[in-house]
């Protein structure tokens, strides 16, 4: 995946908000309770958090039949300038 297309992946509304969600996430999430977060249907949010992991954003862990999701360095610093950006806005 070229840069352009993981920038057009990450500014969209949708892969933004996953973003946010995992870096402000308390506890551990999942890719179905990050679906019903942000309102998106779950194959949605799976194709989204696919992208990011090839683009080295986003980890998945598995434990048993669930993927925990967890943000790399990469993906923590991308998802806390958008909420700057969003802050500004």
């Amino acid at each position: 995946m070229t840069d352009e297309n993981i920038f057009n992946v990450i500014f969209r509304q949708k892969p933004a908000m996953i973003l946010v969600e995992l870096r402000n996430a308390k506890s551990e999430i999942y890719a179905s309770s990050l679906a019903k977060k942000i309102d998106c249907t779950y194959s949605h949010v799976v194709k989204i958090l696919q992208e990011m992991q090839n683009a080295g954003i986003i980890n998945f862990d598995k434990q048993g039949r669930l993927k925990l999701l967890t943000l790399t360095k990469k993906g923590n610093e991308i998802a806390e300038l958008i909420t700057k950006v969003r802050n500004l806005l």
